[in-house]
């Protein structure tokens, strides 16, 4: 059977493939594991409408067990790990499948930390799971309580507003792109505390918009906008605001890569960038190693996942890390990816040089890379498969030593990743589109 924890918690599409059963035994399985009778369980959700239905789940669950709940109601994912690290509680538990497609959902369970379960608790989890009827239940007087708190926001809200005020961006026109999607909820209140104006489009979630032709996957209408309204600067977040997508004034994409670029280098630049060290995952741009290793930094590289990222840093105690995706994790800020934190960073580099953002970028050019998501049912197998095996060997004789390739299978849906990089951009994208047509066609 299939592990149900991927790189970043359960998740499916919502009530087809993860259904509430399996929300009420997670709920189960962590107030068992993780909270104890009388501990207390935060939950949040972003804005699809499965998410109702997976909190009242988990809710029962938990309290079935005795542990009481707080339930935070639509709050961003970083949010939920603020809260989860306050000390108040046991565990959290957020409704999200963060830049997924509206119809599917996920469960990511944190620890009393805020942080992501490692992976042998994940395993201890999942076999609670399985044996959620064996794990009994209380009497009426010991079930737990669950309670509606949305005021609980209101302690990530302050703690970033306070960040968001020491910015000094007095005169910057931002575009935010909220992804319809629980950054909405706060992210421009925090944006417009640095000074700057906030204009915000996709933000008016109605269960099902989620990230629909919006937010760090899809920024193409925020570039647009941008460059109609004059604007300084574009940030996109995604669904549940764990990720940032950055465009520059003329509308072009400023990625994670150059966004973690602009922040290392700014930091190598003033001798307070820890371990002189940046950590990204393999999935990172090349040219940004380069030009990190130029300024005198160090690149350490994972495994994918915001959670490896985190394990990478803490080993190497590194303050920066992050994910080409757009997931940065500042660490004298936050344990988590948190794109409005990493927004209020751009904008601080931004002030503190007087330089706009395109000029910023610029100081990290990008090596030509192309990145494929291919459907695969059986996507775990291609490693087995002689002709992908073939066709990757190929590849990576074609691009020399200059390129790479990277297949890999998702941890968070049924599908193949593949990325290929090199200098010429051409002979990329062929082989790119090469690799993820053969895999579609073997792997289905």
């Amino acid at each position: 059977m299939p592990r149900l924890f991927g790189t970043d918690g359960i998740r499916g599409v919502a009530n087809v493939e993860l259904k509430p059963t399996l929300a009420y035994a997670l709920g189960r399985a962590t107030a068992h594991r993780l909270v104890g009778k009388s501990g207390l369980l935060v939950v949040g959700q972003d804005t699809r409408r499965s998410g109702d239905m997976f909190v009242a789940a988990i809710a029962a669950g938990a309290t079935s067990l005795g542990s009481d709940v707080r339930i935070a109601g639509c709050v961003p994912t970083p949010a939920l790990a603020f809260l989860a690290g306050t000390g108040d509680f046991a565990a959290g538990i957020m409704v999200s499948a963060s830049h997924n497609p509206a119809d599917d959902n996920g469960l990511k369970v944190l620890d009393e930390h805020g942080l992501k379960l490692d992976d042998n608790v994940e395993d201890e989890i999942e076999q609670l799971i399985w044996r959620t009827e064996e794990l009994g239940s209380v009497g009426n007087a010991e079930i737990g309580r669950s309670v509606v708190e949305p005021s609980l926001l209101d302690r990530y809200r302050e703690h970033r507003l306070g960040l968001a005020r020491s910015v000094g961006a007095d005169g910057l026109r931002i575009v935010l792109d909220c992804a319809n999607g629980s950054g909405g909820v706060v992210g421009p209140e925090i944006l417009a505390a640095t000074g700057a104006s906030v204009e915000t489009i996709h933000n008016e979630p109605d269960g099902v918009n989620i990230n629909v032709g919006s937010g760090a996957t899809a920024p193409a209408s925020l570039a647009a906008t941008v460059a109609e309204r004059g604007a300084d600067v574009g940030f996109a977040l995604d669904g549940d605001a764990d990720r940032l997508i950055a465009v520059d004034a003329a509308g072009r994409i400023v990625d994670g890569d150059q966004v973690l670029g602009i922040l290392a280098l700014d930091r190598l630049g003033r001798g307070v960038l820890p371990e002189g060290a940046l950590v990204v995952s393999v999935l990172s741009n090349g040219g940004l190693q380069a030009a990190v290793e130029e300024a005198g930094g160090q690149v350490i590289r994972t495994p994918v996942g915001d959670k490896y990222i985190l394990e990478g840093m803490q080993v190497s105690r590194a303050g920066l890390g992050g994910e080409k995706s757009g997931h940065v994790i500042v660490l004298e800020h936050t344990t988590s990816g948190d794109g409005i934190v990493t927004a209020l960073e751009v904008l601080r580099v931004m002030t503190r040089a007087g330089r706009p953002l395109a000029d910023l970028a610029s100081g990290i050019p990008l090596l030509p890379q192309q990145q494929r998501a291919v459907k695969a049912r059986h996507k775990d197998q291609w490693e087995g498969d002689p002709a992908i095996q073939r066709a990757i060997r190929d590849a990576e004789t074609r691009l020399g030593s200059g390129g790479r390739v990277l297949v890999r299978p998702s941890g968070t849906e049924p599908a193949l990743r593949v990325m290929v990089e090199g200098p010429d951009a051409a002979l990329v994208t062929e082989l790119a589109d090469a690799i993820a047509g053969l895999a579609g066609e073997r792997l289905n």
